[in-house]
């Protein structure tokens, strides 16, 4: 993957998720106290799994698709399950902005995040199969975003 390919693809993401913020409120629903208590219940949960997945990557850390030369394989705590939870911790906040917005520019705005971030990993993943040679082994038994059901490992 090109680096400017990349970083047009971080900067698309970003642009998504701020779309969900600056996107007027829609009429799709009542914006009450359940849609927003649903709402803040997805943005916090997300973002605490953001963070905690980011920690848990330490200094293989990066906002690009493109693995840093020094990044070593994580495959423990949340990665033992998903292979990209920062990247789904953003998909289950973003969800709340779609809750809390209730319109179809903020759906298509998350089906657009959620485009970005497939290509992202279209991406990253073939370099990380490259990278490290047990990555194949670490896909067939993980789930991309969401964690495998028992069926799906087998």
């Amino acid at each position: 993957m090109k680096p400017s390919i990349a970083w047009a693809l971080v900067g698309m993401q970003f642009g998504a998720i701020a779309a969900l913020v600056v996107f007027p409120a829609g009429t799709w629903w009542d914006r009450g106290v359940t849609s927003g208590t649903v709402a803040a219940i997805l943005l916090a949960a997300g973002l605490v799994l953001v963070a905690l997945s980011g920690q848990r990557l330490g200094r293989s850390l990066t906002p690009s698709p493109i693995p840093r030369e020094d990044a070593t394989l994580v495959t423990t705590g949340v990665y033992s399950r998903v292979r990209h939870p920062i990247y789904t911790g953003l998909l289950v906040a973003a969800a709340g902005g779609v809750v809390w917005g209730a319109s179809l520019a903020h759906l298509v705005a998350w089906l657009f995040l959620f485009a970005v971030l497939s290509a992202k990993v279209a991406g990253e993943e073939s370099l990380l199969r490259e990278k490290f040679e047990d990555y194949g082994s670490y896909v067939s038994r993980t789930g991309r975003f969401f964690p495998k059901f028992p069926a799906q490992t087998r």
